[in-house]
């Protein structure tokens, strides 16, 4: 009896891990995520092959023209983003939609749609749109199989492209990095005003924008006061640097030279080092020499 039951256990576990076992989809599924600027874009879609068939074209079964279409295989195409974006030039709130298309010649009409938990078009409600935009499409070299990427990326913007047989639909994505950046310094700052890495991240932020140098510098002054790091030292003298007020920079990066070799770091020898002497290097250079000055004032001795 004992040997009876183990046998129909045995047989019942097989079957169980028999079900489980995954077979390989038509469509193989197929994610990415793409970072721009501050924000992440994550789309989730599955991806058929044209196999010798007709798509983009009157009667196609895959993705026929002038119909709506999953833009995809399966479930419905998804794209997520974090924050607050632009589509085509439409704005959109972060969030998670279903991607379709309708197909045609001249021109695409994208979709973001709000119901993202649907499988292909039969539960697709126009009213249920967050955005509907017209993209021209352009040629590219063949693929077989269907794909989605990102190009052209900037801190800002990027573009989705939809890829098959020799057909590509770039869509504009926009989002507001400055903006979303900044509100994110101003709040770990309003939460953590004596943050030494909270006040250089945003001194550093808007040195790299090039905005308001001025409340940059006090930002960088406050973290030296805290805590003085070669860091914020050499941060400090590139904000002078950018303010046009070199001789005041090159003290300051020769002191941050100072307290990086004083201070042991593995970083300051293997990056910071360099990257300090060069900048020292480079200010020098933009200040008048000996010979120009000396040249200087006996012009102006002549003219009197």
């Amino acid at each position: 009896m004992k040997k009876y039951l183990l046998s129909v256990s045995l047989i019942l576990a097989l079957a169980s891990a028999s079900v489980a076992q995954r077979t390989p989809q038509p469509s193989s599924a197929a994610g990415l995520t793409q970072a721009v600027g501050v924000s992440d874009f994550t789309v989730k879609y599955s991806r058929p092959n044209i196999k010798g068939r007709s798509i983009f074209a009157e009667g196609s079964a895959l993705a026929p023209y002038n119909e709506v279409w999953r833009t995809g295989a399966n479930m419905a195409t998804t794209f997520e983003s974090s924050t607050d974006f632009s589509f085509g030039g439409k704005k959109v709130a972060a969030g998670k939609y279903a991607l379709f298309s309708i197909p045609s010649g001249a021109a695409w009409t994208v979709i973001l749609n709000k119901n993202f938990n649907q499988g292909g078009t039969d539960n697709y409600k126009e009213a249920e749109d967050v955005a509907r935009i017209t993209v021209a499409p352009t040629s590219a070299e063949f693929t077989e199989s269907f794909s989605i990427d990102f190009s052209n990326i900037t801190d800002s913007t990027a573009f989705l492209n939809i890829n098959w047989a020799s057909v590509k639909v770039p869509v504009q994505i926009g989002v507001a990095t400055e903006t979303l950046t900044m509100t994110g310094l101003n709040k770990a700052l309003a939460d953590k005003p004596e943050d030494v890495a909270a006040l250089q991240s945003s001194a550093g932020y808007m040195l790299t924008t090039g905005k308001d140098l001025p409340q940059a510098l006090s930002l960088a002054d406050k973290a030296i006061g805290l805590k003085e790091t070669f860091s914020n030292l050499w941060l400090k003298a590139q904000i002078l640097n950018k303010m046009g007020k070199v001789a005041e920079a090159i003290p300051v990066a020769q002191k941050a030279l100072t307290v990086g070799a004083a201070s042991g770091e593995g970083a300051f020898a293997s990056f910071y080092k360099g990257q300090i002497e060069k900048g020292i290097e480079s200010m020098t250079a933009k200040l008048p020499t000996v010979k120009e000055a000396a040249s200087a004032v006996k012009g102006k001795k002549k003219k009197k």
